[in-house]
């Protein structure tokens, strides 16, 4: 018997800055047979959990990663093999196998990371994929960064060039804003492209991304191959005032756990690395009164001020509008407004953060809708 006839199931690297995950529990018994795409088991990461999906399919003979571990990325979880391989021959493997160093690795996330000068504002990108192809642009919503995109960004890599940027005033970019306009927004999304010699895009928009992505389609319809709103801004009117404004105030982590558990299903998802970070983040001097005055313009009042998604043409880009059931951000009623034309998936068990509770799910929905 070939080694071929082994195949391992590793642990995957979610996002730029991963470099470990706990095992949160098996979800699959030893003797099943694995399809593609299968949730395998949990891990746990220092930002949120998420299932492992099998690449390939086979038969789970050797569960090797145990509940509560923590490994490395790339270290081995299991091994798929069919009946007629003994155990032997998967003790041999099993003992062989070697973890990849992670220097590779570390070269490749310190170079995934670029920045550029855009208006006189310094913002972060990472940029993923092949080089061939219209890129698909990822673009987070208020208060967020690419790494929101941390199980989606490598996806769609795998077929299509990906840009992924943190917006002004956002993440690791300059405390600065354009304006505080979706219109301002947009064009200095567009000036972005310009600087990176993009002219085209398939843009991928979460919350207010959603919303400046279909104004940037309203202002420059020649420069988008194809919409994709995800929990997206700008379908309706109604948006939780109180998510808003609780973001923007909250200066420690007990303040900011109740309002940031709103954009999940499972509040249980929130971990504490995750508000840390984003604390670090609303800390950076200026940042506070940005959000302020951004979403006082955009969301004052728990209303949205323009709904550009809503003027879309039926006759447009391909569009795909992607919705959490259980969103209590904006309301996934609002996918009801999307236009003619548009294919709409409203996901059970997913809150604002649709992309991260039901990655598999929206990641099948956007390699579908990119391949149209």
């Amino acid at each position: 018997m070939t080694r071929s006839a082994i195949t391992p199931l590793i642990m995957p690297k979610w996002g730029l800055e991963m470099r470990e995950g706990t095992i949160a529990g098996w979800l699959v018994d030893e003797g099943r047979r694995i399809e593609v795409g299968m949730p395998v088991l949990d891990v746990e990461t220092d930002k949120i959990s998420n299932a492992v999906e099998a690449p390939d399919a086979g038969l789970l003979r050797r569960k090797v990663a145990k509940d509560g571990e923590v490994l490395p990325v790339k270290a081995l979880l299991a091994v798929l093999a069919e009946a007629e391989v003994s155990d032997a021959e998967i003790d041999a493997f099993i003992a062989a196998y070697e973890v990849p160093a992670a220097g590779g690795d570390e070269a490749d996330e310190a170079s995934a990371f670029q920045w550029a000068e855009v208006s006189g504002i310094r913002v972060r990108y990472a940029r993923r994929g092949p080089e061939a192809g219209v890129p698909v642009l990822f673009v987070h919503g208020f208060g967020g960064d690419l790494g929101n995109w941390l199980f989606n960004l490598d996806a769609v890599a795998e077929t299509a060039p990906v840009i992924a940027l943190d917006l002004p005033g956002h993440g690791q970019s300059d405390a600065k804003l354009p304006g505080t306009s979706l219109a301002a927004l947009a064009d200095f999304v567009g000036i972005f492209l310009d600087q990176l010699d993009v002219a085209r895009v398939h843009w991928v928009g979460h919350s207010m991304g959603g919303a400046i992505g279909a104004q940037f389609a309203l202002d420059h319809p020649q420069r988008v191959a194809s919409l994709a709103l995800v929990a997206s801004a700008g379908l309706g009117a109604e948006i939780d005032g109180g998510y808003i404004d609780g973001f923007v105030k909250a200066a420690s982590r007990r303040e900011l756990k109740p309002v940031i558990e709103k954009l999940f299903a499972d509040p249980s998802l929130v971990s504490r690395q995750l508000l840390d970070d984003l604390l670090r983040f609303k800390r950076i001097d200026g940042v506070t009164e940005l959000l302020a005055g951004l979403g006082g313009a955009l969301f004052g009042g728990g209303r949205q001020a323009v709904l550009p998604a809503t003027q879309l043409p039926a006759a447009g880009p391909p569009l795909l509008v992607v919705w959490g059931a259980e969103d209590h951000v904006i309301p996934a009623a609002h996918a009801k407004a999307a236009p003619t034309g548009a294919t709409v998936a409203v996901l059970p068990g997913a809150g604002h953060m649709v992309m991260m509770e039901k990655a598999g799910e929206v990641n099948a929905l956007l390699r579908k809708h990119l391949a149209r």
